[in-house]
């Protein structure tokens, strides 16, 4: 048994060929036409606007006794834990309105305790935490209200 080879052939490259010509403008040897730009707006005129309020409103006064601030917030449970100003006193039943950036509410006093133990009424030295009613954040400020 003879092996049999098999033919190959040899395969030849095509010629480069040059590229193609470009066509001449019907003006012959001319530079060829540029299409016109596209008509941009007018620029509009401002008109003058009206005159704006020179400062911002001022804040209405504080709705009471500033009492203290806001020192955490418990989200799971709802309960503020608030540091009183010196001389302040807060007990069951006072109303009071705690304000801040996005905070503004008033609720009235239903239970305060201190290390998880109900009191009535808690003084400056008192580390408590105050059941409130709406989200109260850091550094929100607690007024008694009448």
């Amino acid at each position: 048994m003879a092996v049999r080879k098999k033919a190959q052939a040899k395969r030849r490259k095509a010629p480069a060929r040059k590229p193609a010509a470009r066509k001449k403008n019907a003006r012959s040897g001319a530079k060829p036409v540029r299409k016109a730009a596209p008509r941009r707006a007018r620029p509009r005129v401002k008109k003058p606007s009206p005159a704006k309020p020179a400062a911002m409103p001022a804040r209405p006064a504080p709705p009471g006794e500033r009492i203290g601030i806001v020192t955490h917030y418990f989200s799971h449970i709802a309960v503020a834990v608030l540091k009183l100003d010196p001389g302040a006193r807060l007990r069951v039943g006072d109303n009071i309105r705690v304000q801040g950036h996005t905070t503004d509410f008033s609720q009235r006093i239903e239970s305060l305790q201190v290390d998880h133990a109900p009191v009535t009424e808690v003084g400056r030295q008192d580390d408590f935490g105050l059941k409130v009613r709406e989200h109260a954040r850091e550094n929100d400020v607690v007024y008694k209200i009448d």
